[in-house]
């Protein structure tokens, strides 16, 4: 299915913040140098990561499969980061400290830990990060009074109870012993093998879980571990051209030397955040120990950093040390593909500092001025809505994930949404998502029954020359929306109107008892199955083949292959039955043989995997759609019927509650209506009628305010006796 590259790709460049004509750096316009930041591996991946991971995955296969680029895709791996290092020496100490430490010191540290964690918490000013703390306190708190019991029942399994106390407390002692190794000044310097070990389990995790959203591999992977002589290279350079200098063991970038070189502009992709030093300094890392008077200006950054004890460390120039982090990515990058990328892509929160400060190493270490031709930055990802955060623990992972919804199911949403734009994850948004692949699973499902009853070689008819233009149609918009910035979204929307098309041109041939013409659906379904497997959603499938296909794993042979002939036998037997059925005069075994026909249709079959459809007039559809499949279709119907229904009760209760304030505001009486709390402390005087003359200073109130007041005055007058007369005048309680 794929194109000539050559033929119109527009994609959005963050550099220029438009969208521009894509054409590669090599001369033949044929092969695409591709640079893409990868995880940093300290935790399990979650849906943020999939945002970028999924997205970039589409692109890439639209480079390759569709537009027919050679496309060189590299991806790093960050394996060394402060906040891999404070988790991997957390984890270290708390495995140390349970071996080392008897069960009744535990549940005293615990207790120590607590306190000082509450300490922390009254020192934190970010509202996010409050809430996440007290959140663990609150957690914590309820699991130890439980725990204390647990252990008098049982005290005879202490380890036992010191694995579940380190699992359940585990945030709470990270901190506590973290920060006592710190504070320690004769601590035992750790291995780099500590650090090392942590990093490859997260990474092994990860690659599981791309392996499970059916993400392609990288062609190159770069661990920034592998890569730290490369790295010295790389600072050595850029201390040599003037835009680098070595303090206190560490290494900073020189902005000021770099921006008043007149070679080079710094900021290119958030020139409005250059001097955020709030931003600046969180790209630090919080375990930085760079300190303002080792700078030259506040807005440098760390090259190298100076490792303290406890803290991986290499050889370098200046001492023992370890990588920043936004020199990484230039030194590898550029050690792989060289000084200029066609395309760097990365979640859109790297922006600034990460990628800005990126530019302006591997610049500063080429002296040009465009190593990066195009940006491509993915949109943000919101949970219902809210902020999703790793470090505030506000995030679902996509273990968790992939427990509710299929692989497809989840690309799915992601097709449906700009790979720029903020995606929300939400029940909403998913069952769209589970909308759409039904839809499409029916189609195939209705193209594969038309076509057991079509004419493979039909005179055609007006309603398959206006079928076959619709189908141009689709594929014309499907390429203009893949041209302009691989708009997915717009290509997913096209697919649906022609399988509407599709389900009108087939109901009406089944409707008029005619014969379908088979190439033309045919041809229909292959194209929408070359689109998703260009997408990704459909892993394999045969050339000419269509649908969702599922192989048997020993025989390679499709199940749907091999169980269709004897469905079709029974639906064809049970229409008889049916049908003869209806002829029966006793009312009571015509309607014993049409509820046995039922019972076959709608809870047999399915246990089967077989779904039979019964159409007024036509002969009845058979559908395999496997067994699993039903199932999972059953239990998000449910599910999200019982969401449904949360919220609607929960709206009921809502418009419940706005009406029983209506209705207690109708009771106030407006000679009370400025009496009232909130309103009484604004005045001070009031005349017969009980409305305000003076404010709360004894200062009678200006004209203008009068008049608002008289407005509000009113309308409770009119609201109050409104209340009186539909309440008949009878009830004196409300009166008075």
């Amino acid at each position: 299915m794929a194109v000539n590259p050559r033929r119109g790709l527009r994609l959005f460049n963050s550099l220029s913040r438009t969208v521009e004509p894509f054409i590669p750096l090599d001369p033949n316009g044929q092969r695409v140098s591709w640079y893409s930041c990868g995880p940093t591996v300290y935790d399990a991946s979650h849906m943020g990561h999939a945002r970028s991971y999924i997205s970039f995955d589409i692109l890439r296969r639209v480079f390759t499969q569709y537009f027919g680029y050679d496309v060189f895709y590299v991806m790093n791996v960050t394996d060394i980061d402060d906040k891999i290092i404070k988790r991997a020496r957390q984890d270290y100490l708390l495995g140390e400290y349970s071996k080392n430490t008897d069960l009744r010191r535990m549940i005293s540290d615990t207790t120590e830990a607590i306190d000082s964690y509450v300490q922390e918490t009254l020192k934190t000013t970010d509202p996010d990060k409050i809430k996440m703390r007290e959140n663990i306190l609150t957690k914590i708190k309820l699991f130890i009074s439980d725990f204390v019991e647990e252990i008098q029942k049982r005290p005879s399994e202490a380890e036992c109870h010191k694995k579940k106390l380190c699992e359940e407390a585990k945030d709470i002692l990270y901190d506590w012993l973290d920060k006592k190794y710190v504070e320690d000044e004769n601590r035992i310097p750790l291995d780099n093998e500590i650090f090392a070990k942590f990093a490859r389990k997260w990474e092994e995790d990860y690659f599981r879980d791309m392996g499970a959203l059916n993400i392609q591999v990288p062609d190159v992977l770069t661990r920034v571990s592998e890569y730290v002589p490369e790295i010295v290279t790389f600072i050595v350079k850029i201390i040599e051209n003037g835009y680098a200098y070595e303090s206190n063991g560490s290494v900073y970038f020189d902005s000021t030397s770099y921006i008043t070189s007149g070679k080079h502009i710094y900021g290119k992709l958030v020139p409005e955040a250059v001097g955020n030093l709030q931003a600046l300094q969180e790209g630090e890392g919080e375990l930085s120990n760079s300190k303002q008077e080792e700078k030259k200006a506040p807005s440098d950054f760390a090259l190298w950093k100076n490792s303290k004890i406890g803290e991986p460390s290499w050889d370098s120039p200046w001492g023992k040390g370890r990588p920043g982090w936004h020199i990484e990515c230039s030194a590898m990058a550029s050690a792989i593909i060289g000084d200029i990328l066609d395309i760097h892509t990365g979640g859109v929160d790297l922006k600034f500092p990460h990628h800005d400060n990126e530019i302006a190493q591997s610049e500063a270490f080429f002296e040009n001025n465009n190593w990066v031709r195009f940006f491509l930055h993915s949109g943000h990802l919101t949970i219902a809505g809210c902020k999703m955060s790793k470090s505030l623990k506000n995030f679902i992972t996509i273990k968790d994930s992939l427990k509710q919804f299929t692989s497809s199911q989840l690309r799915f949403a992601f097709l449906l949404h700009s790979w720029k734009d903020t995606l929300d994850y939400s029940s909403n948004g998913m069952m769209t998502a589970v909308q759409m692949e039904r839809a499409i699973q029916e189609f195939f499902l209705n193209v594969k029954d038309a076509l057991r009853s079509s004419n493979n070689f039909p005179k055609w008819k007006v309603e398959d020359l206006r079928f076959s233009n619709t189908i141009s149609l689709v594929k014309r918009g499907v390429h203009l929306a893949l041209c302009d910035n691989i708009d997915t979204r717009s290509a997913m929307f096209a697919i649906k109107d022609l399988i509407g098309e599709a389900n009108v041109y087939i109901l009406m041939h089944k409707t008029q008892k005619v014969p379908m013409n088979a190439p033309l659906l045919r041809n229909a379904a292959i194209f929408i199955t070359k689109l998703l497997r260009i997408f990704g959603v459909i892993s394999s499938a045969e050339e000419d083949s269509f649908g969702f296909r599922k192989e048997e794993a020993s025989s390679g042979v499709s199940t749907e292959e091999i169980v269709l002939p004897f469905v079709e036998v029974l639906s064809e037997f049970r229409e008889k039955v049916r049908t003869t059925a209806r002829s029966i005069e006793n009312p009571s075994i015509k309607s014993s043989i049409l509820n046995e026909c039922d019972l076959l249709r709608d809870e047999k079959m399915p246990e089967l995997g077989i779904r039979l459809e019964d159409y007024e007039g036509c002969p009845s559809v058979v559908k395999y759609v496997g067994k699993e499949t039903m199932i999972k279709e059953r239990q998000l119907r449910e599910k999200f019927e019982e969401e449904l229904k949360i919220q609607k009760e929960k709206k009921k209760e809502e418009l419940l509650k706005a009406q029983l304030e209506k209705d207690a505001q109708r009771r106030i009486p407006p000679s009370e209506m400025f009496k009232l709390p909130g309103e009484k402390d604004k005045y001070s005087e009031y005349d017969k009628n009980g409305f305000p003359t003076h404010d709360a200073n004894g200062i009678p109130l200006t004209k203008s305010a009068v008049k608002k007041l008289e407005k509000l005055y009113k309308a409770q007058e009119k609201k109050y006796n409104d209340f009186l007369n539909g309440a008949g005048g009878s009830d004196t309680t409300l009166k008075a």
